[in-house]
């Protein structure tokens, strides 16, 4: 019986030398869920079709309160055009290497634009985040949809600026006089399903109609301050 018994505990201290030697494979994924929860709180995620004014909206927000918000540097497979440099405008990668880092579950998002991909890494939101700023992701319907199937507490914020209609978008596009109408063709074509997204209930946190900048700038800077209040 005492033999028994000794050889029983001495099994069962082994079973539990094994699972501890065993935990340390599992507990990485549990800190990256804990570690994506954490940067996804200070996200805000704002869409909206080329020519919507989101530009505009964040320059002049940036402006306003210096320090307080940052843009992770996105991952693209496109070659770096005049003047632009690896590491400060994009981090310019193969197509295998992006593909490696979504298959690692490394990318928050990620979309494909004509030929090539764009995309955040949750390293790039991270390293806005350690300045102790709010990361703004401007990004298209494709990421957006990718960020909010990993966000399911909703916990970053959506904000979707939208122009007052479709013929003023085509207006402002062609307004700027800097694009070929090939290339003007095309962000209309994207405009069109990018504006279906607006109508998607309970998927964003704001829609600002951005039909007067002031009153639209406004209600943007609203949310965005309480956003600063939340994550201080």
């Amino acid at each position: 019986m005492g033999c028994g018994a000794s050889s029983d505990a001495k099994q069962k201290k082994q079973a539990e030398a094994e699972a501890a030697a065993a935990s340390p494979v599992d507990k990485p994924v549990e800190d990256k869920k804990m570690a994506s929860t954490e940067l996804l709180k200070r996200c805000v995620v704002c869409c909206g079709p080329s020519g919507a004014g989101k530009s505009t909206l964040i320059k002049r927000l940036m402006a306003d309160f210096p320090g307080k918000f940052g843009f992770s540097i996105s991952n693209t497979t496109r070659g770096p055009r005049e003047g632009e440099k690896d590491a400060v405008d994009y981090y310019f990668i193969a197509k295998e290497e992006f593909e490696k880092k979504i298959e690692a579950k490394e990318m928050l998002e990620y979309a494909h634009v004509h030929t090539n991909m764009y995309g955040t890494s949750f390293q790039g939101v991270q390293s806005v985040v350690e300045k102790d700023q709010t990361c703004i992701l401007d990004i298209d319907v494709q990421g957006c949809d990718l960020v909010k199937k990993i966000d399911e507490e909703s916990l970053a914020t959506y904000l979707f600026i939208s122009p007052p209609s479709f013929e003023a978008l085509e207006e402002r596009l062609r307004s700027r006089g800097t694009e070929t109408e090939e290339k003007i063709q095309v962000r209309l074509t994207n405009a069109k399903k990018e504006m279906e997204y607006k109508e998607k209930e309970g998927f964003w946190n704001l829609v600002i109609v951005n039909d007067d900048l002031e009153k639209a700038y406004a209600e943007f800077k609203e949310v965005m301050e309480a956003k600063i209040v939340k994550t201080d």
